[in-house]
C-alpha cells in the first residue's frame, strides 16, 4: 500500500490510492447523502488512512487542489440551462467550507499523527465537515483495536469492490500487445502482376457512454483499444458515479502528459444524459459512439446517431438464463448460479435472471438455492463478510418490488426473499413462474431470480431464447449431445455461450457482447478493434500492364 501520490509510481498504485480519496470526498456529500452507519463508518476509516499515509502531506495536498478542481468543474455545470442553480451553489458553498475545515483539522493533526492524538482530535470534532452526518467513535475504537497487520488485510480486501480497476490495467496491458496485432490481409489478385491487400486507418474520435454497474472497467474496454486503434476519446459516464470517473480521467492525464502528448486525446464530459450524452450523439464529427446500459438508452443513442449516418457499438440489456439438465453437476451448478444472481446485487449486464431447470432435479436444486441464499451476508460491502451489498438507488429499490408484484399477478411464486431491508438494500428473491410471462421477459436491474421447470431440452432452447435480450447464457450438463446443441445454431442465441460456468464473469480476451435487444455490439478482446477503425482496400499494379478484373476487355 502507498504512502503518498507521487508521479514515479506505477499506475495501478496511484489508481488505488486516488480512489480511496475519492470514496473520501464522495462521503464529504459530493453527490450523495450521508445517512447509514455504513456511511460514516466508511468516512471515517478512509479519512483517518489518508492522515496515516500523508508522511509528507502530499495527499493532504492532493486533496486540496481535487476539491478546487471540483468547485471549478461544479461552477461550469451551474452555467448548464437544465441544472438546479440553487442547488449547485449551496454545493459549491458546501465545498469552500470543507476545504477551510479541512485545511484546519489536518494543520492541527500534522503529518506524524499517533492513534490517541487522532482519537484526541476527533472527539473535538465530532461531525464530517459540512455537517452531513456524525462520526462513529465506537467503530472507530474497534478499528484501532485490531493488529496493524489485521487493518492492512482489512484495507487490501476494500480494492473488492474495485477489482474492475485491475480488469482496466490488464486491459492496459492487452492494448498494448494488440498494438503489434493490427493485422490487414493480403490475397491473391486475380490480375497478373497485381498486389491486392487491405490495411486499417484511425475512425477519429469515439464517444463513450458507460453505465453505474462498471464505471472505470467498460471505459476501459473502449477507450484503450481506442487509442492503440489511434482514435481519441470522449467519455461521458454515468451521472450517478462520476467520481469513479474523475480519478481515472486524472490518471490518464497524468500518463498522457508524462510521454508528451496534449491534452485532449482522451477527454472527460461529465453530466447528464440529456446534456452531454446529446451533444456526443449528435455531433457528427464523431464518428463512432460505443453506448452501455439500458435497451431504452441504446434506442434512444442508436436512432439519434444512425439519424446522421454514424457508427454505433451498443451493450445493452442482457436478461441471462442458465438451463439445467437432469445430468448436471449440482455441486458445480449452485455457487455459479448463486454468485451469477447475487454477486453485485443484481446489478450487472451478465447477472442471471432466468433459472431453466430439467423437472427431475428442479426441487433439489430449488432446495439448495434458498438455503444458500439464507446464509448470505448482507450488509456493508466492505466487510469481507458481506456476500451482496446495496442497490444503486432507492429507485432500483422501486423497480425490484414492482417487478415482484406483477410477477404473483402474472402466477409467480416467491419461494424466498425479496423484502426491503432498509433504503437502499434488500434480501435477493428467487421466484418461481409458470414460464416466460410477460415480466420474465424484462429485464430488472435487481437480484431477482426466476425459475422455470422444463422437460425435454427443446423446450428448454425455446424457453432461453424466447426473450428480447440476447447476452450470455450458460448450460449445466455432461450430457455431450446437450452441450453441443446448446452450442451449435440451434442452440443458444446469445453473444455468449458457456458451458458449467456462470453467465457472470466474462475474461477479455474474447470479444463481450450480444445479439437481439443486446445491440450486436463487441468490445474488449478478439477481433473487437475493427469496430474503432476503417477498412481499406489497397490494389497496387507494379506491372508494365493495365489488365482489367473479370477479364474485361476495354481496349481502343
Amino acid at each position: 500500500m502507498s504512502d503518498t501520490i507521487t508521479y514515479e509510481q506505477p499506475l495501478n498504485e496511484r489508481l488505488r490510492t486516488l480512489l480511496r480519496l475519492e470514496a473520501l470526498m464522495a462521503r464529504f456529500d459530493y453527490c450523495l447523502p450521508l445517512d447509514s452507519h455504513w456511511d460514516t463508518h466508511c468516512a471515517l476509516v478512509t479519512l483517518m488512512e489518508i492522515f496515516q499515509l500523508s508522511t509528507r502531506g502530499d495527499l493532504k495536498s492532493d486533496l486540496m487542489k481535487e476539491l478546487d478542481r471540483q468547485i471549478a468543474n461544479l461552477s461550469r455545470l451551474s452555467r448548464e440551462p437544465d441544472v438546479d442553480q440553487t442547488r449547485l451553489e449551496g454545493i459549491i458553498d458546501r465545498q469552500r467550507q470543507q476545504i477551510k475545515k479541512l485545511h484546519d483539522m489536518t494543520g492541527q493533526l500534522g503529518r506524524h499523527l499517533k492513534d490517541n492524538d487522532f482519537i484526541n482530535a476527533l472527539r473535538q470534532r465530532t461531525s464530517i465537515p459540512g455537517g452531513t452526518c456524525d462520526f462513529d467513535l465506537p467503530a472507530y475504537h474497534h478499528w484501532l483495536s485490531r493488529p496493524v497487520a489485521r487493518r492492512r488485510e482489512q484495507l487490501e480486501l476494500w480494492i473488492t469492490p474495485f477489482r474492475e480497476v485491475q480488469e482496466a490495467i490488464d486491459m492496459a496491458a492487452f492494448a498494448s500487445g494488440l498494438s503489434r496485432q493490427l493485422y490487414g490481409k493480403t490475397m491473391t489478385s486475380e490480375r497478373p502482376e497485381h498486389r491486392l491487400y487491405e490495411q486499417w486507418h484511425p475512425l477519429g474520435p469515439v464517444g463513450i457512454i458507460t453505465a453505474f454497474n462498471f464505471p472505470m472497467a467498460v471505459w476501459s474496454w473502449n477507450a484503450l483499444i481506442a487509442a492503440t486503434c489511434g482514435d481519441s476519446t470522449v467519455w461521458k459516464p454515468s451521472s450517478k458515479v462520476p467520481l469513479c470517473a474523475i480519478a481515472v480521467q486524472r490518471i490518464v492525464n497524468e500518463v498522457l502528459a508524462e510521454h508528451g502528448w496534449e491534452r485532449g486525446v482522451a477527454c472527460l464530459a461529465c453530466g447528464t444524459g440529456r446534456t452531454a450524452g446529446m451533444w456526443i450523439t449528435r455531433d457528427d464529427r464523431i464518428p463512432l459512439v460505443s453506448a452501455t446500459g439500458s435497451v431504452a438508452m441504446g434506442r434512444r443513442v442508436s436512432e439519434t446517431v444512425a439519424g446522421r449516418i454514424g457508427r454505433t457499438i451498443l451493450e445493452l440489456g442482457g436478461n441471462n438464463a442458465v438451463i439445467v439438465s437432469k445430468s448436471a453437476d449440482l455441486d458445480q451448478a449452485v455457487p455459479a448460479i448463486v454468485f451469477g444472481a447475487v454477486g453485485t446485487a443484481g446489478q450487472r449486464c451478465t447477472s442471471i435472471r432466468r433459472l431453466i431447470v430439467h423437472e427431475s432435479v428442479r426441487e433439489t436444486l430449488v432446495a439448495r438455492l434458498v438455503k444458500a441464499y439464507s446464509s448470505l451476508t448482507i450488509g456493508d460491502p466492505l466487510d469481507p463478510k458481506t456476500r451482496m451489498g446495496p442497490l444503486i438507488d432507492t429507485d432500483a429499490v422501486s423497480k425490484m418490488q414492482i417487478a415482484l408484484e406483477s410477477a404473483r399477478d402474472q402466477g409467480g411464486t416467491v419461494l424466498y426473499g425479496g423484502k426491503r431491508r432498509g433504503e437502499t438494500f434488500v434480501d435477493p428473491a428467487i421466484v418461481e413462474v409458470p414460464g416466460n410471462v410477460p415480466i420474465v421477459a424484462e429485464e430488472t436491474f435487481a437480484p431477482i431470480l426466476y425459475v422455470m421447470a422444463y422437460e425435454d431440452f427443446d423446450e428448454a432452447l425455446w424457453l432461453h431464447n424466447d426473450v428480447p435480450q440476447g447476452l450470455s447464457s450458460s448450460l449445466f450438463s455432461t450430457d455431450l449431445r446437450e452441450v453441443e446443441t446448446f452450442l451449435s445454431h440451434r442452440g443458444s442465441d446469445c453473444g455468449i455461450a458457456n458451458v458449467n460456468v456462470s453467465t457472470s464473469g466474462a475474461e477479455i480476451g474474447a470479444a463481450f457482447g450480444g445479439e437481439k435487444e443486446t445491440g450486436g455490439g463487441r468490445e474488449a478482446g478478439s477481433d473487437a478493434w475493427k469496430a474503432y477503425m476503417r477498412r481499406q482496400s489497397v490494389t497496387t499494379n507494379w506491372g508494365a500492364g493495365m489488365p482489367l478484373s473479370q477479364g474485361i476487355d476495354f481496349s481502343y
